[in-house]
């Protein structure tokens, strides 16, 4: 099955990729010690991988991937320095060992850019990274003050189960189902929670079963609410956060890496990162 994604304007979007770039490299300078630097890099990294695949939909230029593997390193990065056991932590950004002055809670440590993290790792195969994350204590991530609905941090402990091999999973999983229903959001409205936050949800539970028809369906539930969310009106065709369905994308490089066959082909789910095409390539 096919999922066409809708177009976006190429050149306009290839125009600023110089200027985004920029502003990431400003923020990746003072990122050991800046909290601001590294909010900023969090949000700036993701964002250039993003709009990389509005002109390169299936992420096969060598500048896409690198752009992705950047985003997941600096995701990591700021996670790994949000443990205060230690006062310097040493993380691979760009090639280069930074040494990130250690943290306790921090409003951009919260459970949708551990999401984000988790996400990005799973894409990029960074088994280490992932272990790391899903130590990261949920309590940490609630302590930044924000306010999320509560099916955030059921879907974080959902997934911090099912990476740790924990007895917990079901429980949680089944929490986080309950939790996504239209009707419990209080902070998103009924149709994020319903085109977006749910289905990834369902997609692990599809997974977990083994259930290669139930687990393509899902995916394919997935892509078009994806892009009927994202092509609601004019505002949101332009948000660049459309461009690539990243928590489907992330369950479903989870399945094929674990055999299960992905049948659903859309420029929302890039090949060469659900293939995992540039293996080997890079030291992460």
């Amino acid at each position: 099955m096919i999922v066409l994604r809708q177009d976006y304007p190429k050149d306009p979007m290839a125009a600023v990729v110089p200027v985004m770039e920029e502003q990431l490299s400003d923020s990746l300078k003072k990122i050991d010690t800046s909290h601001t630097s590294r909010s900023e890099a969090v949000m700036d990294s993701l964002n250039v991988a993003l709009v990389r695949c509005a002109g390169d939909p299936s992420a096969g230029m060598l500048e896409t991937w690198e752009s992705w593997l950047l985003a997941m390193q600096v995701h990591s990065a700021v996670f790994a320095a949000a443990v205060p056991d230690r006062e310097v932590v040493t993380c691979k950004i760009r090639q280069e060992d930074r040494h990130l002055a250690a943290t306790g809670p921090q409003t951009y440590l919260n459970a949708s850019t551990w999401l984000d993290a988790f996400y990005l790792a799973v894409i990029c195969r960074e088994a280490d990274r992932l272990d790391m994350l899903a130590r990261v204590p949920v309590s940490l991530l609630r302590d930044f003050g924000g306010t999320l609905d509560e099916y955030a941090y059921a879907w974080v402990e959902t997934l911090q189960s099912f990476w740790l091999r924990r007895d917990d999973l079901r429980t949680h999983l089944v929490r986080a189902v309950d939790l996504s229903a239209p009707e419990q959001a209080r902070v998103l409205d009924a149709e994020t929670m319903a085109k977006l936050r749910y289905p990834p949800i369902m997609m692990l539970y599809r997974y977990l079963r083994n259930d290669a028809a139930g687990f393509n369906e899902a995916l394919a539930d997935a892509v078009r609410w994806h892009k009927e969310y994202w092509t609601a009106d004019e505002d949101r065709t332009q948000n660049i956060l459309g461009i690539v369905a990243l928590a489907p994308l992330a369950v479903a490089c989870l399945a094929k890496a674990n055999g299960i066959p992905v049948e659903i082909e859309s420029g929302y789910l890039p090949e060469a990162l659900l293939d995992f095409a540039w293996r080997g390539e890079f030291d992460a």
